[in-house]
């Protein structure tokens, strides 16, 4: 059984910042390739960023290039989001997957279904 456990959500200012952290529990945490969504209310689940297995190979959504971005620390089994030059539009509940079958250097996929496990999410709420 594979526990992802987000934190780090909060409100904060447009044109602040935060961290997520996703700490992952029950397997080896080098054996997944993680992501980032979003889900605003109303709207679909969406790709946010995703990093390789080995931290070298990172994707993300071109609105957040250069705003969010992702990093994994694979002795503390985690994987954070920063979050910087927050807007409006980026309030929603964030998500953190796994990805089990990813290969070692793979680019972790942009889809929902790419991922077999996923967190409960935390709430950011960026005010105008």
């Amino acid at each position: 059984q594979v526990h992802l456990v987000e934190s780090g959500g909060g409100l904060v200012q447009a044109g602040g910042s935060l961290r997520l952290s996703c700490a992952v529990s029950g397997r080896p945490f080098s054996l997944y390739a993680m992501g980032w969504f979003r889900q605003a209310p109303g709207k679909e689940r969406a790709f946010v960023a995703g990093i390789s297995r080995n931290g070298t190979n990172i994707n993300s959504e071109d609105s957040v290039k250069g705003r969010l971005s992702i990093s994994r620390d694979n002795d503390k089994n985690t994987v954070y989001l920063q979050m910087n030059s927050l807007k409006p539009e980026d309030t929603a509940v964030y998500y953190c997957a796994a990805d089990r079958f990813a290969s070692y250097y793979s680019t972790p996929p942009v889809q929902v279904d790419g991922y077999d496990y996923w967190g409960q999410g935390t709430q950011v709420t960026v005010s105008s």
